[in-house]
């Protein structure tokens, strides 16, 4: 099992535009493409609070690169996308880390 770490700098303002797309849409394609969310997170404390950092989980390598392939050419994906960011874009920029859990983690 791997773990893909994606931090969203969201655009000002569109905190709320881009909860409501994840609630609304992109849950449901992530389930339909096989890409498992463990969590979502703001900060609370500490941390920027114009980010969103999501943790995904794979199963290998090449199980990422086909669910997030699939994922981006869903026409779904693709309209409610286009739709969402008519009044401008939801995400400044993101960053991604794959990570392995160690064989002590309670994620191993």
């Amino acid at each position: 099992m791997i773990y893909e770490l994606r931090v969203y700098d969201v655009a000002p303002g569109r905190m709320g535009d881009l909860h409501k797309r994840f609630r609304e849409h992109t849950l449901g394609l992530f389930k339909r493409h096989d890409i498992t969310p463990v969590g979502f997170f703001t900060s609370e404390i500490g941390g920027a609070t114009d980010q969103l950092t999501y943790i995904l989980s794979f199963k290998d390598l090449g199980h990422r690169e086909s669910a997030w392939e699939a994922f981006q050419r869903d026409p779904e994906w693709q309209s409610v996308k286009a739709a969402s960011e008519e009044p401008g874009p939801l995400v400044m920029r993101i960053r991604n880390s794959i990570l392995a859990p160690t064989d002590y983690s309670a994620l191993a």
